[in-house]
C-alpha cells in the first residue's frame, strides 16, 4: 500500500496536508490509473469493434482485455457476462428498463432493504408507476440488523426480485447477503446486489454467492469516473431485452425492424468508454496486487481504531457499533440534548484538511428512519493509515469545542 501512488495525498487544504476520509463517496486514483488514460488517448485513441486500422484493433483488444479482467476480477463464468455502463446507478437503471419491463406486471413486488442507497431505490419507485407495481423494504430491528424474519414473511408468489445493497454506505454494515440470496433462490426469485460499496473492499465471487445479477462502480474502487458494470447471468442476459437503442447493439437494422447483437454486446449500445475500462483495469490490478486479505485486514484495524477513539468524545453517537463493517462509520455528536448539526463538523474539518462526508447520502429512508438531519460519516481506503485517524479526531475535538 505506497501512498506515493497517489499524487494527490500530496495536496493542501486550507493550507492544511490533506486527510481524504470520503472514500464511499468516490477514491482517489493510484498513478497506474491516470497513466492509462492517458497513454490510451495519447497512443491508440479510436472507436472499437467498428474499425479495420491498427488504432482501432489496438482499442478494441485493450477494451475486450478489460472485460475479461472484470469477469475474473468478479468470478464471473463468462467475459459475456459483463456489462460496461456509466456506474452503479446507470447498472440499477438498466436493469430496471429490461428485466423490469418484461418481468415485473401490475401487482407484482420487489423488495429492496431499509438501507438502501437511492439509486437502488428510485429506479425502482418508477419501474412500479409504470407498472403499478409495489415496492417493499426488509426492515431494520433496534441494533440497526435486517430483520430476516420480517424478509422470510415478505417473499410471496407476487415477489418478482430481490435488490439489495450488499454494504451499506451509511452504516458500513455488511448485510447477510448469502441468506438473502438462498431464501430468494428457494421461491425461484432472482436477486440483484449494489456492490457499490462491498467490490473495493472485499472479494466478491458471483458465482460462489449465486446472485442472479450485480453492479458496481470504477470510481469507488480507484478506478476512473463513467465506468461501471453490470454482471448478469448469461441465462438472464439472453432473455431480457436492451434498455437502450443505437449502434453497437444491434444485429441488422431494416425498416421493418431491428434485430440485436449477442452478448454483451446488445446492452452496450453507442461509443463504449473504452478509455475507462482499460483505466478500470489497471485499477483491479492495482487492488490484485495489494490483495484483498490485505485490504480486509488494514481496513478492519482502520475501523475499529476509529470507533475506539470516537467512543471516548462525549456525547458521541456511533450507528451500528461493533458490527461487521467495510470502512465506513457514521456518527453524530450531542451537546448535552441538542444535536450539533453535521454540516457544521463537516465544514470544521475541512477547515483543518479532514475531508469526510456529511448529510443524508443519498439515503434519505434511513436518515428519516433513524429520526436525525444527517451524519457524519468517515470511510477508508487502503491508503489511509492511522496518523489519518488520529489527525481527524484531533481535529474532531477542535470543532466540537468550537461548536459547543
Amino acid at each position: 500500500m505506497n501512498r506515493e501512488d497517489f499524487e494527490i495525498l500530496k495536496e493542501q487544504v486550507h493550507g492544511q496536508q490533506l486527510v481524504y476520509l470520503d472514500n464511499a463517496a468516490t477514491s482517489q486514483k493510484p498513478q497506474q490509473v491516470t497513466n492509462a488514460i492517458m497513454e490510451a488517448y495519447a497512443h491508440w485513441n479510436s472507436n472499437i469493434h467498428r474499425g479495420v486500422h491498427h488504432l482501432s484493433q489496438v482499442a478494441t483488444m485493450k477494451h475486450e482485455d478489460a472485460r475479461r479482467k472484470v469477469a475474473d476480477f468478479i468470478g464471473a463464468q463468462s467475459a459475456d457476462e459483463i456489462i460496461f455502463t456509466k456506474g452503479t446507478t446507470d447498472s440499477l437503471n438498466a436493469l430496471a428498463f429490461s428485466y423490469g419491463e418484461v418481468y415485473i406486471q401490475e401487482g407484482d413486488e420487489i423488495i429492496v432493504s431499509a438501507v438502501e442507497h437511492h439509486s437502488n431505490i428510485v429506479p425502482w419507485q418508477m419501474l412500479c408507476e409504470r407498472k403499478k407495481a409495489v415496492l417493499r423494504h426488509i426492515p431494520l430491528r433496534d441494533d440497526l440488523t435486517l430483520d430476516i424474519e420480517a424478509f422470510k414473511g415478505m417473499l410471496n408468489i407476487r415477489t418478482k426480485l430481490v435488490s439489495i445493497a450488499h454494504v451499506s454506505n451509511v452504516l458500513g454494515t455488511i448485510l447477510p447477503i448469502e441468506e438473502i440470496i438462498r431464501l430468494a433462490h428457494e421461491k425461484n426469485i432472482p436477486v440483484c446486489l449494489d456492490g457499490a460499496q462491498s467490490v473495493p473492499h472485499m472479494k466478491v465471487d458471483v458465482q460462489a454467492l449465486d446472485c442472479d445479477f450485480l453492479a458496481f462502480s470504477g470510481h469507488k474502487m480507484y478506478g476512473p469516473t463513467g465506468i461501471g458494470v453490470l454482471y448478469g447471468k448469461r441465462e438472464w442476459l439472453e432473455k431480457i431485452p436492451p434498455h437502450e437503442g443505437g449502434g453497437e447493439m444491434i444485429n441488422h437494422v431494416r425498416w421493418s425492424g431491428t434485430t440485436y447483437n449477442e452478448l454483451p454486446y446488445k446492452f452496450e449500445a453507442g461509443t463504449p468508454n473504452f478509455v475507462g475500462s482499460y483505466a478500470l483495469q489497471k485499477a483491479i490490478e492495482y487492488v490484485q496486487k495489494v490483495g484483498f486479505e490485505a485490504i480486509e485486514t488494514h481496513e478492519k484495524e482502520l475501523t475499529e481504531y476509529c470507533e475506539q477513539k470516537l467512543n471516548k468524545i462525549e456525547g458521541i453517537k456511533i450507528y451500528a457499533i461493533n458490527q461487521p463493517k467495510a470502512g465506513v462509520i457514521s456518527f453524530n455528536i450531542y451537546n448535552g440534548s441538542s444535536l450539533i448539526h453535521p454540516f457544521d463538523i463537516g465544514t470544521l474539518l475541512d477547515q483543518q484538511g479532514v475531508a469526510v462526508r456529511t448529510g443524508h447520502h443519498c439515503a434519505e429512508p434511513l436518515i428519516d428512519e433513524l429520526g436525525i438531519p444527517g451524519t457524519v460519516r468517515v470511510s477508508f481506503g487502503l491508503y489511509n493509515e492511522k496518523e489519518d485517524v488520529d489527525t481527524f479526531i484531533s481535529a474532531l475535538k477542535k470543532s466540537v469545542m468550537i461548536l459547543s
